[in-house]
């Protein structure tokens, strides 16, 4: 038989591969990075809705994974900033995976104290340890990431990315199913909601955490992470600590700050009609969140001329890699590739914040919900990314991209057949079943472009940057999701989220005529 990524694909190397300690250790790090997300994401919606809290509302706290869609920003102070104690005891790999995943399980125990029942200052104490859980759930992915490439040789990543992969997957279920078995089994319900059977779940799903733990306790640091010594003084890796601890600061105050000034812009531009009240709202908010963001740069920016960080230090962490993409692919090509890696996910994504939601709408429990849209769509995703994988081999990425972009916004359409269906358990399982196997087809396609634009120099930041992206402007549209639910039902929604895979579609075409996307891969 021929080789696969330049290992000997006969029988006994391919159990020899299977069994290796790298390959089994990323399927145990790749289940403690599975579980964190849903427990900000779906989960919680369910949670949030059983105990009362409006549509709108449970769906702005999708809002809190963004920190998944920024975590290129700290990328390099993980990449960088040695960590006290820790670094010298466990290395400069494991020392951050470990930091990161008790930050997680503080995360997710905090939010089992919290009864978002208790008023508003409740609810607000809840989004506040859900964006804790994001920020340290995304530093955790960061870190894994960065693992994974550096403990093995080139020819055993395509191993190490399925275990992790299948691992995630494995997370998810227990987080997303598992947790809806629990908090049944500890007895809340819609009817008869009880608080304290959900604190129960969360503070189960924090001790889930400690198989992350374990394994990060059991491995080695990789070679590469060894060898690899730090470039900078201890002062210098203060200031760039401090620089990005300031950023982070003005952010935060910017945002808040201007939630006052929020309002008054939107009822200042809705002007007493309520025609275009959610499109103004939608357009506001992410002008805030990008006004913020923009003060927190110019703050960074006028810190680094003051001297408060190396100039060097911060021109090789954020300014290198970002130059390098533009250099390989020159302006134009590289602004297409940004918004296609920016918006390819868009359709599943902006669904995916309201699905729970919609699923209790249409009066499933959340055993059906836990058993056909977790158990039986895990497996179904599993099979689309088995065959995901061959077809990519024997079509290529740009055409199984492209599929898989037609494929994201048609089954879309499949839930507008649902919401017309109502309960009916049947149609829910084609639904998922059909959605699930294209989103796993899909993602092997799309995890290879990712792989092809990135450049084995800037790995860990420039990864981080495109898986940021992937998720940034889906995730904030999706914040909205409740809203226009609200405003004009489950079927028109339904229909949106499918048109708005077709921009997508022209991207591809477009990219697909500037670059080989095959070649490179």
């Amino acid at each position: 038989m021929a080789e696969i990524n330049g290992v000997n694909s006969s029988k006994m190397d391919m159990l020899r591969i299977w069994i290796h300690p790298r390959v089994l250790t990323m399927l145990f790090l790749g289940f403690s990075a599975g579980v964190p997300i849903l427990l900000i994401f779906s989960t919680l919606s369910v949670w949030l809705r059983e105990a009362g809290v409006s549509r709108s509302a449970v769906t702005f706290f999708s809002w809190a994974a963004l920190g998944y869609s920024f975590k290129f920003i700290w990328a390099p102070l993980v990449d960088k900033l040695p960590l006290p104690f820790l670094t010298r005891k466990f290395g400069r790999r494991r020392s951050w995976m470990l930091l990161s995943q008790i930050s997680v399980m503080a995360a997710i125990v905090w939010m089992g104290l919290t009864d978002p029942t208790q008023g508003e200052a409740s609810l607000v104490m809840m989004a506040v340890a859900a964006v804790f859980l994001g920020f340290s759930s995304a530093t955790q992915d960061i870190v894994i990431d960065a693992y994974r490439i550096e403990c093995v040789e080139e020819s055993l990543q395509a191993m190490l990315a399925s275990t992790y992969v299948a691992g995630y997957r494995i997370g998810m279920l227990v987080a997303g199913a598992g947790s809806l078995y629990i908090a049944s089994w500890f007895g809340t319900s819609r009817e008869l909601y009880d608080g304290s059977a959900w604190s129960m779940t969360y503070f189960v799903m924090a001790s889930v955490m400690l198989v992350g733990v374990a394994t990060t306790c059991f491995i080695d640091e990789p070679a590469e992470a060894r060898s690899t010594p730090y470039q900078y003084s201890a002062k210098q890796y203060i200031r760039f600590f401090l620089l990005f601890v300031f950023a982070a600061a003005l952010f935060a105050t910017c945002f808040f700050l201007t939630a006052s000034v929020s309002v008054w812009l939107k009822e200042l531009l809705a002007g007493g009609s309520k025609g275009n009240v959610k499109l103004i709202g939608f357009a506001v908010e992410t002008g805030r969140l990008f006004f913020a963001l923009l003060m927190a740069a110019v703050g960074a920016f006028i810190s680094v001329k003051a001297g408060l960080a190396d100039k060097g230090m911060v021109q090789d962490s954020y300014v290198e890699p970002v130059r390098d993409f533009f250099v390989r692919y020159g302006g134009k090509t590289a602004v297409l590739l940004l918004l296609l890696v920016g918006f390819y996910r868009i359709s599943d994504i902006v669904l995916g914040v309201v699905s729970n939601v919609f699923y209790l709408d249409m009066g499933f429990s959340k055993n059906e919900i836990a058993t056909v849209t977790k158990t039986f769509g895990l497996g179904m995703t599993l099979v689309g990314g088995f065959l995901g994988g061959l077809l990519t081999v024997r079509y290529g990425v740009y055409r199984m991209l492209f599929l898989g972009g037609v494929l994201a916004a048609a089954t879309n359409l499949l839930f507008m057949l649902l919401a017309r269906s109502g309960n009916d358990i049947t149609m829910l399982t084609i639904v998922i079943g059909a959605d699930n196997l294209c989103a796993g087809l899909a993602s092997i396609a799309f995890v290879a472009f990712l792989s092809s634009l990135t450049n084995i120099s800037f790995t860990a930041v420039q990864y981080a940057l495109f898986s940021s992206l992937m998720t940034l402007f889906p995730k904030l549209i999706g914040g909205y999701s409740g809203t226009a639910v609200s405003a004009y039902g489950y079927e028109s929604f339904f229909l949106m989220t499918a048109a708005m895979g077709v921009p997508v579609l022209v991207l591809i075409w477009f990219v697909g005529k500037l670059v080989d996307v095959d070649k490179q891969v």
